[in-house]
Protein backbone atom coordinates (compact mmCIF):
# COMPACT_ATOMS: atom_id res chain seq x y z
CA UNK A 1 0.00 0.00 0.00
CA UNK A 2 2.58 2.36 -1.25
CA UNK A 3 0.81 4.77 -3.73
CA UNK A 4 -1.71 7.54 -3.21
CA UNK A 5 -2.79 6.29 0.23
CA UNK A 6 -6.13 7.74 1.73
CA UNK A 7 -7.51 7.51 4.93
CA UNK A 8 -10.58 5.16 5.27
CA UNK A 9 -13.80 6.97 6.52
CA UNK A 10 -15.73 4.21 8.01
CA UNK A 11 -14.12 1.32 8.56
CA UNK A 12 -16.11 -1.90 8.70
CA UNK A 13 -17.55 -3.42 11.69
CA UNK A 14 -14.00 -5.49 13.29
CA UNK A 15 -14.10 -9.59 12.79
CA UNK A 16 -12.91 -10.71 16.04
CA UNK A 17 -10.84 -14.30 15.82
CA UNK A 18 -11.85 -16.19 19.15
CA UNK A 19 -9.11 -17.72 21.17
CA UNK A 20 -10.13 -20.91 19.43
CA UNK A 21 -9.72 -20.02 16.33
CA UNK A 22 -6.28 -18.52 16.92
CA UNK A 23 -5.09 -21.80 18.70
CA UNK A 24 -6.12 -23.96 15.68
CA UNK A 25 -4.53 -21.57 13.27
CA UNK A 26 -0.56 -23.23 13.56
CA UNK A 27 -2.49 -26.09 12.95
CA UNK A 28 -4.15 -25.45 10.16
CA UNK A 29 -0.78 -23.54 8.50
CA UNK A 30 1.48 -26.78 8.80
CA UNK A 31 -1.45 -28.99 7.56
CA UNK A 32 -1.40 -27.06 4.55
CA UNK A 33 2.17 -26.94 4.38
CA UNK A 34 2.23 -30.50 4.31
CA UNK A 35 -0.52 -30.85 1.67
CA UNK A 36 1.23 -28.35 -0.72
CA UNK A 37 4.63 -30.36 -0.39
CA UNK A 38 2.91 -33.77 -0.80
CA UNK A 39 0.23 -32.56 -3.81
CA UNK A 40 1.91 -30.04 -5.95
CA UNK A 41 -1.92 -29.35 -7.96
CA UNK A 42 -3.83 -29.39 -5.08
CA UNK A 43 -4.09 -25.48 -5.14
CA UNK A 44 -4.90 -25.34 -9.07
CA UNK A 45 -1.83 -23.51 -9.64
CA UNK A 46 -1.24 -22.35 -12.91
CA UNK A 47 2.32 -23.48 -14.85
CA UNK A 48 3.12 -19.60 -13.88
CA UNK A 49 1.78 -19.82 -10.71
CA UNK A 50 4.60 -22.79 -10.26
CA UNK A 51 7.13 -20.59 -11.34
CA UNK A 52 6.22 -17.61 -9.12
CA UNK A 53 4.52 -18.18 -5.59
CA UNK A 54 6.88 -19.41 -3.21
CA UNK A 55 5.60 -22.42 -1.78
CA UNK A 56 6.20 -21.98 1.64
CA UNK A 57 3.85 -18.95 1.77
CA UNK A 58 1.07 -21.45 0.20
CA UNK A 59 -0.23 -22.63 3.40
CA UNK A 60 -0.45 -19.30 4.68
CA UNK A 61 -2.43 -17.76 1.96
CA UNK A 62 -4.39 -20.57 2.40
CA UNK A 63 -5.12 -20.44 6.04
CA UNK A 64 -5.83 -16.89 5.59
CA UNK A 65 -8.41 -17.80 3.26
CA UNK A 66 -10.18 -19.92 5.19
CA UNK A 67 -10.39 -17.65 7.73
CA UNK A 68 -11.94 -15.00 5.76
CA UNK A 69 -13.07 -15.99 2.88
CA UNK A 70 -10.67 -14.12 0.50
CA UNK A 71 -8.85 -16.09 -2.17
CA UNK A 72 -5.71 -17.24 -1.37
CA UNK A 73 -4.30 -16.01 -4.48
CA UNK A 74 -5.55 -12.89 -4.76
CA UNK A 75 -3.28 -12.51 -1.09
CA UNK A 76 -0.18 -14.21 -3.43
CA UNK A 77 -0.83 -11.35 -5.52
CA UNK A 78 -0.71 -8.41 -3.42
CA UNK A 79 2.45 -9.74 -1.81
CA UNK A 80 4.24 -10.33 -5.33
CA UNK A 81 3.17 -6.36 -6.07
CA UNK A 82 3.63 -4.73 -2.12
CA UNK A 83 6.91 -6.66 -2.31
CA UNK A 84 8.10 -9.41 -4.85
CA UNK A 85 7.42 -12.06 -2.28
CA UNK A 86 9.45 -10.42 0.88
CA UNK A 87 12.47 -9.85 -1.17
CA UNK A 88 13.21 -6.15 -1.72
CA UNK A 89 15.92 -5.24 0.00
CA UNK A 90 13.95 -3.18 2.72
CA UNK A 91 10.27 -3.86 3.77
CA UNK A 92 9.85 -0.18 4.99
CA UNK A 93 8.49 1.81 1.38
CA UNK A 94 9.64 5.80 1.35
CA UNK A 95 6.27 7.09 2.63
CA UNK A 96 6.72 4.95 5.50
CA UNK A 97 4.08 1.67 4.95
CA UNK A 98 5.74 -1.39 6.03
CA UNK A 99 5.92 -5.00 6.60
CA UNK A 100 5.41 -7.98 3.87
CA UNK A 101 2.05 -6.85 3.02
CA UNK A 102 2.89 -3.03 3.02
CA UNK A 103 0.72 -1.14 5.57
CA UNK A 104 0.42 2.32 6.46
CA UNK A 105 0.91 2.49 10.42
CA UNK A 106 -2.42 4.10 10.84
CA UNK A 107 -4.08 1.81 8.73
CA UNK A 108 -2.83 -1.57 10.31
CA UNK A 109 -3.13 0.56 14.44
CA UNK A 110 -6.71 2.11 13.46
CA UNK A 111 -7.03 5.52 12.12
CA UNK A 112 -8.50 6.42 14.63
CA UNK A 113 -4.84 6.76 16.73
CA UNK A 114 -4.48 10.97 17.95
CA UNK A 115 -1.58 10.50 15.68
CA UNK A 116 -2.64 9.33 12.80
CA UNK A 117 -3.10 12.14 9.56
CA UNK A 118 -2.38 13.00 6.26
CA UNK A 119 -1.00 9.64 4.66
CA UNK A 120 -1.16 7.36 7.62
CA UNK A 121 2.25 7.41 8.84
CA UNK A 122 1.16 8.68 12.28
CA UNK A 123 3.67 9.16 14.80
CA UNK A 124 2.38 6.09 17.07
CA UNK A 125 5.00 4.17 19.93
CA UNK A 126 6.53 1.14 18.85
CA UNK A 127 5.02 -0.73 21.54
CA UNK A 128 1.59 -0.03 20.19
CA UNK A 129 1.95 -0.38 16.46
CA UNK A 130 1.62 -4.19 17.26
CA UNK A 131 -0.18 -4.27 20.88
CA UNK A 132 -3.85 -6.25 19.66
CA UNK A 133 -5.38 -3.68 22.22
CA UNK A 134 -4.32 -0.68 21.22
CA UNK A 135 -4.95 -2.05 17.18
CA UNK A 136 -8.61 -3.12 18.68
CA UNK A 137 -9.34 0.20 20.56
CA UNK A 138 -8.36 2.09 17.45
CA UNK A 139 -10.03 -0.07 15.01
CA UNK A 140 -7.02 -0.89 13.11
CA UNK A 141 -6.76 -3.77 10.75
CA UNK A 142 -3.63 -5.43 12.14
CA UNK A 143 -4.39 -9.30 13.12
CA UNK A 144 -1.97 -11.17 15.68
CA UNK A 145 -2.24 -14.63 13.76
CA UNK A 146 0.21 -16.91 15.53
CA UNK A 147 -1.08 -16.16 18.40
CA UNK A 148 2.25 -14.57 20.30
CA UNK A 149 0.68 -12.01 21.80
CA UNK A 150 2.04 -9.16 19.18
CA UNK A 151 -0.03 -8.42 15.58
CA UNK A 152 3.47 -7.49 13.52
CA UNK A 153 3.38 -6.58 9.81
CA UNK A 154 6.71 -7.63 9.55
CA UNK A 155 5.75 -11.38 10.86
CA UNK A 156 4.40 -12.91 7.69
CA UNK A 157 1.36 -14.88 8.97
CA UNK A 158 0.16 -11.67 10.89
CA UNK A 159 0.98 -9.47 7.67
CA UNK A 160 -0.83 -11.72 5.67
CA UNK A 161 -3.97 -12.34 8.02
CA UNK A 162 -4.07 -8.49 8.36
CA UNK A 163 -4.59 -7.93 4.73
CA UNK A 164 -6.79 -10.60 4.32
CA UNK A 165 -8.76 -9.08 6.93
CA UNK A 166 -9.00 -5.78 5.25
CA UNK A 167 -9.54 -7.01 1.89
CA UNK A 168 -12.90 -9.15 3.56
CA UNK A 169 -13.75 -6.22 5.46
CA UNK A 170 -14.13 -4.14 2.48
CA UNK A 171 -15.53 -6.30 -0.08
CA UNK A 172 -13.47 -9.46 -0.95
CA UNK A 173 -15.34 -12.12 1.28
CA UNK A 174 -18.34 -10.92 -0.80
CA UNK A 175 -16.74 -11.10 -4.27
CA UNK A 176 -16.32 -7.22 -4.95
CA UNK A 177 -12.77 -7.64 -5.16
CA UNK A 178 -11.68 -4.88 -7.36
CA UNK A 179 -13.59 -2.81 -5.09
CA UNK A 180 -11.02 -4.42 -2.02
CA UNK A 181 -8.28 -4.06 -3.83
CA UNK A 182 -8.80 -0.52 -4.62
CA UNK A 183 -9.50 0.13 -0.96
CA UNK A 184 -6.26 -1.51 -0.32
CA UNK A 185 -4.47 0.87 -2.76
CA UNK A 186 -5.93 3.95 -4.54
CA UNK A 187 -4.73 3.62 -7.85
CA UNK A 188 -6.27 1.91 -11.05
CA UNK A 189 -2.78 0.76 -12.00
CA UNK A 190 -2.25 -1.35 -8.31
CA UNK A 191 -5.42 -3.22 -8.79
CA UNK A 192 -4.75 -3.59 -12.57
CA UNK A 193 -1.15 -5.24 -11.72
CA UNK A 194 -2.70 -7.17 -8.80
CA UNK A 195 -5.44 -9.16 -10.89
CA UNK A 196 -3.47 -9.45 -13.29
CA UNK A 197 -0.75 -11.61 -11.08
CA UNK A 198 -4.39 -12.82 -9.45
CA UNK A 199 -5.50 -14.24 -12.68
CA UNK A 200 -2.01 -15.46 -14.15
CA UNK A 201 -1.71 -17.54 -10.83
CA UNK A 202 -4.32 -20.19 -11.10
CA UNK A 203 -4.85 -22.74 -14.13
CA UNK A 204 -7.48 -21.77 -16.89
CA UNK A 205 -9.99 -24.08 -18.19
CA UNK A 206 -7.57 -24.41 -21.41
CA UNK A 207 -5.10 -25.15 -19.62
CA UNK A 208 -6.43 -27.50 -17.45
CA UNK A 209 -7.71 -29.22 -20.80
CA UNK A 210 -4.57 -29.22 -22.18
CA UNK A 211 -3.10 -31.27 -19.25
CA UNK A 212 -5.45 -33.99 -19.30
CA UNK A 213 -4.89 -34.81 -23.46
Amino acid sequence: MTKNVRRKNSPSPKKRSSPFTVVLIPIIILAIYYAVNTEGDRYNLSSFGKEEVPSKYIPIYKAAQEEYGVPWYLLAAHHRVETKFSTMKTLVSPVGAEGHMQFMPCTFVGWSHPSCTGLGKGNIPEHQKTDPATIEKYGGYGVDANGDGIADPFQIEDAVFSAANYLARNGAADGKIEQAVFAYNHSDEYVEDVLYYADRFVKKEKEEADEAM
